[in-house]
């Protein structure tokens, strides 16, 4: 082998030990992989439920206080203010239904150029179409006939100006503001009575609303602990009004949650209390003897009641005057909430409740939102009925 053969040979021997070295080397210096994290240390840094492999991973959900025998007061925060804006909606808006059952025969009867038999029958058939009822319809329009035959009235135009007259003198006189006694030591307590379906404790939260803007503290007392999530619903008109709630075990004695309601808002400062109530009971107690011992329990301690007020849905017609006459005679009931009138066409039953039991119509619901609870302005209504 020649000496250049040689030098050569050497080269590439030296060569390949160096691309050796640097492999080697390479491998030394290079970061060794992070560890596997493994199930229990996931667990210990994330908050899911336990599943099985082939379930969804979800959100471990925020725990909710266990329903115990004692009642529970539950803090509620502000969510929603009451919208000013929404409480001044015009009430003719929402009575369309209402008003026309009156309108057609107002058309009418200011089409004709005399008053007859006729416009008699029209005007009955519209206030009882409008549910006023028979007896109000026909003392409304006995007096309307007597002056026409005294010549009072001579021209339609005049018999449904008095028509309308009327009624709102019909309505006229009457309180209709809600009972507050800034006077008493003990928070005033104001209970919601009323059927299942009426809207009480819808109706309670908008007014628990309206209160708190008003600047009063106030505690909700879930009461009707004999509708399943009666509570639940309750306690979510605590979070948009910005009151506090206290709620018992389902199916426990509701006089006992309104009680300790009334000692926790004593013990807090607040001073009103309103109260839900059972609209039907899953027993043989006749209800509206479980709504006298309410009212007794109530007002054991420092707080005195100083509204009952009954919810009455508007749609049910004349069968709102029946249950205001049960109601009334067991709860000595200072006001009516009437719903859903945006809805009916029976409005008129403002008329029976007021004429024939003397119990005034306080608020009237114009809607489903927090605002559309508004109070009961006699005028206005007469007038939405006929414009």
């Amino acid at each position: 082998m020649s000496q250049s053969q040689i030098i050569l040979l050497v080269l590439a021997i030296v060569g390949v030990a160096f691309g050796i070295g640097v492999v080697l080397i390479g491998r030394r210096t290079k970061p060794a992989p992070a560890p596997r994290t493994t199930i229990a240390q996931e667990r210990a840094t994330t908050t899911v439920i336990d599943k099985p492999v082939d379930a969804p991973i979800i959100a471990e959900p925020v725990a909710v206080a266990p329903v115990i025998d004692e009642p529970v007061v539950v803090e509620a925060v502000v969510a929603e203010p009451v919208v000013e804006e929404l409480i001044t909606r015009s009430v003719r808006d929402r009575l369309s239904k209402a008003r026309g059952a009156l309108s057609g025969a107002v058309g009418s009867v200011l089409g004709r150029s005399g008053v007859d038999q006729s416009t008699w029958d029209d005007l009955e058939e519209a206030l009882l179409r409008a549910d006023v009822g028979v007896k109000v319809s026909t003392a409304l329009l006995d007096e309307l006939r007597g002056r026409v035959k005294a010549k009072e009235l001579t021209t339609p135009h005049e018999v449904i100006g008095a028509l309308r007259s009327t009624m709102k003198s019909r309505l006229a006189g009457a309180s209709r503001e809600l009972n507050f006694d800034s006077s008493l030591e003990g928070p005033n307590i104001w209970l919601m009575v009323g059927v299942n379906g009426a809207g009480k404790t819808t109706s309670l939260g908008k007014i628990a609303a309206q209160q708190v803007a008003a600047g009063h503290r106030v505690v909700m007392a879930a009461g009707d602990t004999f509708r399943a999530a009666a509570g639940e619903q309750l306690a979510t008109w605590a979070e948009r009004s910005g009151a506090e709630i206290v709620r018992g075990a389902e199916g426990g004695d509701p006089s006992s949650v309104i009680f300790d309601a009334v000692q926790s808002a004593g013990a807090r400062g607040a001073d009103l209390v309103l109260a839900d109530t059972a609209g039907r009971l899953q027993s043989n107690t006749n209800l509206m003897e479980e709504l006298r011992k309410v009212r007794r329990v109530a007002e054991k301690g420092t707080g005195r009641v100083t509204e009952v007020l009954l919810v009455i849905d508007a749609t049910t017609g004349q069968n709102g005057l029946v249950q205001a006459r049960q109601f009334a005679d067991a709860t000595q009931v200072t006001g009516v909430v009437l719903t859903k009138l945006d809805g009916s066409a029976k409005g008129g039953i403002v008329f029976a409740i007021e004429t024939e039991l003397s119990i005034p119509v306080k608020l009237v619901g114009l809607g489903e939102t927090i605002g559309d609870l508004v109070a009961f302005d006699p005028d206005e209504f007469v007038d939405a009925l006929f414009d």
